[in-house]
């Protein structure tokens, strides 16, 4: 069984929420356990994943935010770089699930973060554990 770190960009209340409970759902439905932490925003989850990764007591990352596009371009930077950084991570041998929703309003972030609808969070943490069996199978977890 799996040890996950579940990173999440607390910005949305109602959304993360929505999305820790599509994470834990699937975890637990496994038999895999978890830990949470919380960052600012979704810039700072790929910091956090790696020092999670330093301690060694993680098999696999999820990584959680709900980014909505505004009026400025900061939507396209933070959108941008935080899967930049999540990608760098996973090219490095992390098996990271990226559940950070980037939309474009707040009524497609609820059908994605709803675990009765798209859920975001649920298949986020089914990516990261597939590739810790894939990192198992290939014998480097």
């Amino acid at each position: 069984m799996a040890h996950v770190l579940i990173v999440e960009a607390r910005f949305y209340d109602h959304l993360n929420d929505m999305l820790l409970d599509g994470v834990r759902s699937s975890l637990e439905a496994e038999g895999h356990s978890h830990e949470t932490v919380t960052v600012p925003g979704a810039l700072e989850v790929p910091a956090a994943i790696g020092l999670g990764d330093q301690t060694q007591r993680f098999d696999a990352f999820v990584a959680l935010g709900v980014i909505i596009r505004g009026e400025t371009y900061h939507f396209e930077v933070v959108s941008n770089e935080s899967a930049r950084g999540i990608m760098a991570l996973t090219l490095d041998g992390l098996a990271i699930g990226n559940g950070i929703l980037t939309v474009e309003n707040e009524e497609q972030a609820l059908a994605r973060a709803d675990k009765t609808r798209k859920d975001k969070g649920g298949e986020a943490a089914k990516a990261a554990l597939a590739m810790f069996q894939l990192k198992e199978q290939f014998g480097v977890a």
